[in-house]
């Protein structure tokens, strides 16, 4: 079963929302001297908040970090600026690829944003790996579930 999936070339979006992060990884880096890391942020924060032995004190820019990523989309609806997004899949899988994608990040001791926008930018081998195994492993599910599942 041969499926192909439509796509929009949003160009100069998708530049926009590059030169955005670029620009967010150079700020907590050279304001904070932290990574700007997804999942190091959001731990580091809820580290603040639960108890945990060897968590960050720093949590009031965490909080407005992650407070960015959900107030800005919203600010932009509201200036009647919407951007569709469609997965072509049901809540459950995307909850089971969710819980997936945060073992990867425990297991790969960061996430996208840390090591492929920062680690790569700073040279870090370490990141190299990481980038290549996460873009390996989203090749082959999407090859399997594409091609041997038959689905979308």
């Amino acid at each position: 079963m041969d499926t192909e999936i439509a796509t929009t070339f949003t160009p100069w979006a998708s530049l926009g929302g590059g030169i955005l992060i670029g620009l967010s990884a150079v700020m907590v880096m050279g304001i904070f001297g932290k990574i700007a890391g997804i999942a190091g942020i959001t731990n580091g924060f809820l580290g603040a908040i639960v108890p945990v032995a060897g968590a960050p004190s720093d949590r009031d820019w965490r909080i407005a970090f992650l407070a960015g990523l959900v107030v800005a989309p919203l600010l932009l609806s509201l200036a009647g600026l919407h951007f569709a997004q469609s997965v072509p899949t049901g809540l459950i899988t995307m909850g089971l690829a969710g819980l997936l994608v945060g073992l990867g990040t425990a297991l790969g001791s960061g996430c996208t944003s840390g090591h492929g926008v920062c680690g790569l930018a700073r040279l870090s081998r370490r990141s190299l790996v990481a980038v290549l195994t996460f873009m390996a492993a989203g090749f082959v599910t999407v090859f399997v579930i594409r091609h041997l599942m038959g689905a979308i």
